[in-house]
């Protein structure tokens, strides 16, 4: 189907057919003008140009950023000024806050005296607070009214609202009281007073929080809209879930590049620029490999014991993977766990006893395979002399530590840069398993040294 859509829009375009392209775009949904849109890039701001005004501002809204900063660029003044006046305005925020600032210049110079204020306000909240994201469409009546009475204000301002599922009910002063889902007031008396069909079970966000936890409660609570207040609890806007679908989407690519190693991209991997893809990697890169050289150090200090029994360095690479890998599982576990709201900081106790166990299980299974590898070697070969045994017990009760070290490493380093403040994401896999190659030498060649001294050592 799609392929008939971009085969159709392409002979339009080669016959010249604007009328019959405008009328043929109209009749789509707006995913598949945005997937014509990504199939056909170089004709992006034909498109948007083509179709009526209400189409073409809800396929931009959904359009990723880069495509709406080229369309921005070319479009011409008249349509990019009906376009930019009839976003929404947590959608016009949340492209003003990507743009440079002498494009939101030109941009917010486009709109209405009113619009304007609005847009500038919402622009002075924290880059990833709330109120970045709350809209000031909505429906607030007040409790004293009557279920009449609110029905023929939605019937009179609701077609301006982001939403009309829910109904906010709000004192003299603007205080929010709480929020009634627009069922209860269809099926209520006309003449009870909305007052009474509230429930006192408020759920609201305060315009100041991190857009994580409007995450979190959206997930907890099942609601399509959330009220957005001050800290004086004066109803400011609401959130809407499709806003938070879209930040739940960029919050888990975040996470999902920093985990990986690297710094979040900017924009779509295939539009990123050569060196700007360089630049979000090197840095982490630069950093791992300076960590990683901590183990030739660690090795140099080892250096004797190595020299008296060669075989210890065979198992150098089976003993810092397999405490890398662990400590990048149990971080992985961890960053995922915390992004969906599972566990917080004050759970890091339980955390740790549990990776404690685990890490314990484990490390005696990787280590009872290790001495078993050995062991097998030992039936066939000489390699490991008359004290396979010992290297046997090293190897075992070596993986057993650092195993152990690796997952208890993963796990508390996300806790411990969120109680910080910094992003959990942080301590990526690569880093952890970076610092248990490390440590997890020391462990190795200490046992060593305790099994081994005055054998082989």
């Amino acid at each position: 189907m799609e392929e008939q859509v971009v085969e159709e829009v392409t002979r339009l375009i080669e016959l010249n057919e604007e009328g019959k392209l405008g009328e043929y775009l109209d009749t789509l949904n707006i995913s598949d003008v945005e997937h014509l849109i990504d199939e056909l890039p170089h004709y992006a701001v034909h498109f948007i140009n083509t179709l009526s005004i209400k189409r073409a501002v809800n396929v931009f809204r959904i359009l990723d950023f880069p495509t709406q900063e080229k369309i921005i660029k070319k479009l011409p003044g008249e349509k990019l000024a009906q376009l930019i006046n009839l976003m929404p305005p947590d959608d016009r925020t949340s492209l003003f806050s990507e743009l440079k600032g002498d494009a939101v210049k030109k941009l917010i110079i486009l709109l209405p005296a009113k619009d304007r204020v609005e847009a500038l306000s919402l622009l002075g909240y924290k880059e990833d607070s709330v109120g970045r994201l709350m809209t000031p469409d909505y429906i607030a009546v007040k409790k004293d009214w009557t279920v009449k009475t609110v029905l023929e204000h939605i019937r009179r301002y609701g077609k301006d609202s982001e939403t009309i599922d829910v109904v906010y009910v709000i004192d003299n002063d603007g205080t929010l009281i709480d929020d009634i889902r627009i069922r209860e007031i269809l099926l209520a008396d006309p003449n009870v007073p909305v007052g009474e069909l509230t429930d006192n079970r408020l759920i609201a966000l305060n315009a100041n929080d991190p857009q994580e936890e409007a995450i979190n409660v959206f997930r907890m609570n099942n609601r399509v809209a959330l009220p957005v207040t001050d800290d004086h609890n004066v109803l400011l806007g609401i959130v809407t879930v499709d806003d938070i679908l879209w930040i739940a989407n960029e919050e888990y690519t975040e996470d999902m590049h920093k985990i990986g190693g690297t710094e979040a991209l900017d924009e779509p991997y295939l539009d990123m620029p050569i060196f700007g893809l360089f630049r979000k990697r090197i840095g982490w890169l630069v950093v791992l490999f300076l960590g990683e050289m901590l183990t030739a150090t660690a090795m140099a200090h080892f250096e004797a014991d190595i020299a008296k029994a060669v075989v210890l360095a065979m198992f150098v690479p089976l003993i810092i993977s397999s405490g890398g890998n662990s400590g990048s599982q149990a971080s992985t576990l961890i960053i995922q766990a915390m992004a969906l709201g599972e566990i917080t900081i004050g759970d890091w106790w339980r955390v740790m006893r549990r990776e404690i166990i685990s890490g314990l299980m484990l490390g005696i299974v990787l280590g009872a395979i290790g001495f078993l590898r050995i062991f097998v070697w030992t039936m066939f070969t000489d390699m490991y002399g008359e004290h396979w045994a010992l290297i046997g017990m090293t190897v075992g009760v070596a993986l057993v530590g650092v195993v152990l070290w690796g997952s208890l490493a993963g796990s508390m380093l996300p806790l411990l840069l969120k109680k910080l403040g910094a992003d959990p994401a942080t301590s990526s896999a690569p880093f952890v398993a970076t610092l248990v190659d490390v440590t997890g030498l020391i462990i190795y060649f200490s046992v060593a040294v305790m099994f081994l001294s005055g054998v082989l050592l």
